[in-house]
């Protein structure tokens, strides 16, 4: 391939030709040389060569890798699947569950104070005694079929039919901050 384009760098780079009116010519552009070498040491050309032919390689598989990923799906781009997640007893004070699909994780007695569930999918997942003060649970976030006894929503923003469903299934008393999780979810 590197007989294919002879790219030399050391050779001098011609002055620029005065304008004319006459008809344009077709000319190879200065920065490629389609003779040989003009460099003291041929070899060097060659290396050159061949590495600015490596460089080009790997710009474009760069630019090809761009292209493809901006044609992902953008939604699915920096979604965290962790279905059927084990976190039982986890301290995740604070972590971030950010638009994640958490479908049947095990959430049971974990820390989640302060944790952003916003945008999650927090379907079918056991936060049986989890502690989820001043969590944020913002946007589509969805509850359905999960286990909430002993679970403590002090403080978490619910949409309202969020937590008209939780108020229903809700029961049970937190063992770490001793709230009822109907008192928690402002229940009637």
């Amino acid at each position: 391939m590197a007989h294919l384009l002879n790219v030399s760098l050391c050779t001098k780079i011609p002055p620029k030709p005065p304008l004319s009116l006459t008809k344009p010519s077709l000319s190879i552009p200065r920065f490629l040389s389609l003779s040989r070498s003009r460099c003291p040491n041929p070899q060097q050309a060659l290396i050159l060569n061949k590495q600015l032919l490596e460089d080009f390689a790997k710009t474009g598989l760069l630019a090809l890798l761009s292209v493809s990923l901006s044609f992902t799906d953008p939604a699915l781009a920096f979604k965290s699947i962790l279905r059927q997640a084990n976190f039982k007893g986890a301290k995740l004070l604070g972590a971030s569950f950010f638009d994640s699909d958490l479908t049947g994780a095990d959430l049971s007695d974990a820390d989640l104070r302060s944790a952003d569930l916003s945008l999650a999918n927090v379907a079918k997942v056991n936060l049986s005694n989890a502690n989820l003060e001043g969590a944020l649970a913002t946007g589509n976030t969805s509850f359905r079929g999960s286990n909430i006894t002993g679970a403590d929503f002090t403080d978490v923003p619910l949409r309202e039919d969020q937590r008209e469903y939780l108020c229903k299934v809700a029961d049970g008393v937190n063992p770490t901050t001793g709230n009822a999780t109907r008192d928690t979810l402002l229940c009637n």
